[in-house]
C-alpha cells in the first residue's frame, strides 16, 4: 500500500510531498485508520542513557521540525522520536526549491537550513501532544547569529527544552548553515561542549532531573578528525554521540543530474561513510558514551550493521521516506536477531570473524 503511495507522492515535489504525507498521516491517525500502514513493531527494550526505550530504532531529526506531528508518527511503532533542529528564533531557512530526490541512487539532497518555527511553538506543540513516548529534542544555532555567539543559542534552546525533553541533542554538523561544521573542530568544539554541559547542570538542579545530552556530528571526517571528536566528547561528558547527518560528498552519485545541487545527501550513498565513522568512534569509545547509528539505513540489514558495528540505538530517515513504516518493524526484527546471535555459545568468536 505504501509504494502505490509513494508512486503518487513522488510526483510532487519532494517538499510538497513531505508536508501532504504529514498531513495525511495527522488525519489517518485521528481517524483511526493508521494500523494498514504501521505493521506491528515487536517489543525489544533496552536501556541506553540511563532511559529505556521499546525497541532500539528511533526517527531521526529533521522529518518533524516543528513537532507539528508527534502522534501520528508516535503511532507508527518508533522506538524514540526525535524533532527539530529548532533554533531560538523562528527562521524560514534557504530558497526553496531545496529538497530533491534521487529515486536512482535511494537518496535525497536537502538544503532546508534550519527551516523552523522556532522555540516557542516548538513548546506548545509539545506540551499539547498526547504523545509520551522517548522525545529527543534537537537544538540548533539562528543563521543570524555570529559564529562567536553560537554558545548562546545553544544554551537558549537547552533551557527552553530542557523540562521537556527525554534527551537533547547538539547539532554542530548540518551543512547547511553556513560555518556550523567548524564547530566540530578544534577549540570550538570544546569550548561550545563546555557551555552545553554548565547548562546542562543548571538545567538539572533547577528541574530536579538529568536530561541525557547527544552531539550529532558528519561523516565527512578522517581518522584523525574523529579521535579528535572521540576524545572532546569523553572530556567534556557528553552522554551519547550521532553519527551521522548528511554528507556533502558526491562520489556516489556523480553523473546524476542533481548530483551538483548543494546540500547534505542522505540516503544510501552514506551508508558506507555513516558506517565507517561508528566503528571507528566505537574503537575510540568502547563502553564510555552509547553511539546511535543513522544514514543510509533502507532495511533491517543496514540498520543490523550499524548495531555490529558499535551503535546502541538507530534512526531512520530516508530509508524510511523510501520505504515507510514496514521498516521500522524490518529494522527491529534485525536487531533482535542480531542481538539473538550474538547471545548463542560460541557468538563472540563468530563476530570477530566478521
Amino acid at each position: 500500500m505504501y509504494a502505490l503511495l509513494r508512486s503518487l507522492l513522488f510526483q510532487l515535489p519532494a517538499e510538497r510531498a513531505h508536508d501532504v504525507t504529514l498531513a495525511g498521516m495527522d488525519l489517518v491517525q485521528k481517524l483511526g485508520l493508521l494500523a494498514p500502514f504501521s505493521p506491528e513493531v515487536p517489543s525489544m527494550p533496552v536501556e541506553v542513557m540511563g532511559l529505556r526505550f521499546p525497541n532500539p530504532v528511533g526517527l531521526a531529526a529533521g522529518l518533524d521540525k516543528n513537532a507539528d506531528h508527534l502522534e501520528a508518527l508516535g503511532a507508527l511503532g518508533f522506538g524514540f522520536i526525535e524533532v527539530g533542529t529548532v533554533t531560538p528564533l523562528a527562521q524560514p531557512g534557504n530558497p526553496k526549491p531545496r529538497m530533491f530526490r534521487l529515486p536512482e541512487h535511494q537518496a535525497i539532497i536537502n538544503r532546508m537550513g534550519f527551516n523552523n518555527k522556532g522555540l516557542p511553538h516548538l513548546l506548545s506543540q509539545v506540551e499539547g501532544s498526547r504523545y509520551r513516548g522517548i522525545l529527543g529534542i534537537n537544538v540548533g544555532k539562528n543563521a543570524i547569529t555570529p559564529m562567536a555567539e553560537a554558545e548562546s543559542d545553544y544554551r537558549r534552546g537547552i533551557a527552553a527544552v530542557y523540562g521537556h525533553a527525554s534527551y537533547l541533542t547538539v547539532n554542530v554538523s548540518s551543512p547547511n548553515t553556513p560555518g556550523l561544521r567548524d564547530l566540530q573542530f578544534g577549540e570550538s568544539l570544546e569550548r561550545l561542549l563546555t557551555a552545553v554541559k554548565e547548562e546542562q547542570a543548571i538545567q538539572a538542579e533547577h528541574h530536579g532531573r538529568y536530561v541525557p545530552v547527544a552531539v550529532k556530528i558528519a561523516p565527512d571526517m578522517d581518522d584523525a578528525a574523529i579521535q579528535f571528536v572521540a576524545g572532546v566528547l569523553k572530556n567534556t561528558g557528553m552522554d551519547a554521540v550521532i553519527a551521522t547527518n548528511t554528507t556533502v560528498g558526491r562520489e556516489a552519485v556523480q553523473g546524476h543530474a542533481l548530483a551538483n545541487e548543494a546540500g547534505g545527501l542522505s540516503g544510501a550513498p552514506v551508508r558506507g561513510p555513516s558506517l565507517r565513522v561508528i566503528q571507528a568512534l566505537s574503537a575510540e569509545l568502547g563502553d564510555r558514551l552509547p553511539i546511535i547509528g543513522v544514514g543510509g539505513i533502507m532495511d533491517g540489514v543496514g540498520a543490523a550493521e550499524k548495531i555490529r558495528a558499535g551503535a546502541k540505538l538507530v534512526q531512520l530517515y530516508t530509508g524510511f521516506i523510501y520505504k515507510g513504516p514496514a521498516l521500522i518493524a524490518e529494522s527491529v526484527k534485525a536487531i533482535r536477531a542480531l542481538e539473538y546471535q550474538r547471545a548463542q555459545p560460541h557468538s563472540a568468536e563468530k563476530e570477530r570473524a566478521r
